[in-house]
């Protein structure tokens, strides 16, 4: 479905995971159970954490939070994607194109700003564990969950303006399933010099303010385990950290790759494998993996599970 050169687009088509209608039905069914099971998950996560009042402390705020943006991803994704598998046009309008990726840049960004002020909260738990109640309060917990949504806004924000700016009439096929930035930028017949020269200078600058936070925080902490005598004080160290280092791990590697190894136009259309391991896996997975290692929240919903 490709428009004349002269003509407006109104609309997108978006590839989809693959091209053989013979798969269709069997992945919309699996994405389906995923993505039930990502909605499950992290809104159960999330009532868990509101109806504990000992869960009401920083560490486990911000993994409410991040259970809630790792749905509201998700979300901005998944539905429009199982849909495709059910048609064959897989037709996304300008409006709703322009809506999903602004939606999609806000919790990709927020989650990137939790992750690393996840690793500042263990750090200062592990290394100033007397002075953690004074410097991690639950107000300023809520003023650094804040100012990553905001940063997520200001980031979707500038490149969704900058996206306005642009006139899309050489194509109408996007080779991703789900709008994107780098997808739109190459089917632009406008100059996008400055969209790609912003997606790098932002994205590179994010990752590293909060990859810098993440590894510095952890560099520190790893120094306070090892001059720690107690074994035991190793063992929960590690056990507090190694969820949060395997998701953080897990999601930056993936960003990293898609967002700012590219570095100029002619570089190649963002993974399709890495996209749909950071907008569907991972937050189905990051729920399992900050739960099964955590004897709080297991010990809470043993507690939920038999009252009921």
């Amino acid at each position: 479905m490709e428009m004349e050169n002269s003509t407006f687009l109104t609309e997108f088509v978006l590839s989809g995971l693959t091209h053989r209608q013979e798969l269709w039905l069997l992945l919309f069914l699996v994405f389906l159970v995923i993505y039930l099971l990502t909605i499950v998950w992290n809104l159960g996560l999330i009532a868990l954490i509101w109806k504990d009042p000992h869960l009401h402390i920083p560490m486990y705020i911000f993994l409410g939070n991040l259970a809630f943006v790792d749905t509201c991803l998700s979300s901005s994704v998944t539905p429009k994607m199982l849909v495709d598998f059910r048609h064959e046009s897989r037709t996304i309008s300008y409006s709703q194109c322009m809506t999903q990726f602004f939606s999609f840049v806000i919790w990709v960004t927020a989650e990137c700003f939790l992750l690393a002020a996840m690793a500042y909260d263990r750090y200062v738990a592990i290394c100033s564990p007397l002075l953690y109640p004074v410097i991690v309060t639950n107000t300023r917990c809520i003023c650094l969950i804040a100012l990553s949504y905001i940063g997520g806004f200001i980031h979707a924000l500038i490149h969704e303006v900058l996206l306005f700016r642009l006139t899309f009439c050489n194509s109408n096929r996007i080779h991703l399933f789900y709008c994107d930035i780098m997808p739109l930028l190459k089917i632009s017949c406008s100059d996008a010099s400055i969209n790609y020269l912003m997606v790098f200078v932002f994205a590179g600058l994010i990752q590293l303010v909060t990859i810098g936070t993440v590894i510095t925080s952890y560099t520190l902490v790893l120094f306070t385990i090892l001059q720690a005598k107690s074994m035991k004080s190793v063992r929960k160290a590690f056990s507090t950290c190694g969820a949060h280092l395997l998701s953080v791990s897990l999601y930056y590697g993936t960003l990293f790759i898609m967002y700012v190894l590219p570095t100029s136009q002619q570089a190649g259309d963002p993974d399709m494998v890495d996209s749909l391991f950071y907008t569907v896996l991972i937050p189905v997975l990051n729920p399992v993996i900050y739960s099964l290692r955590n004897k709080q929240v297991l010990e809470s919903l043993r507690k939920t599970l038999k009252k009921k």
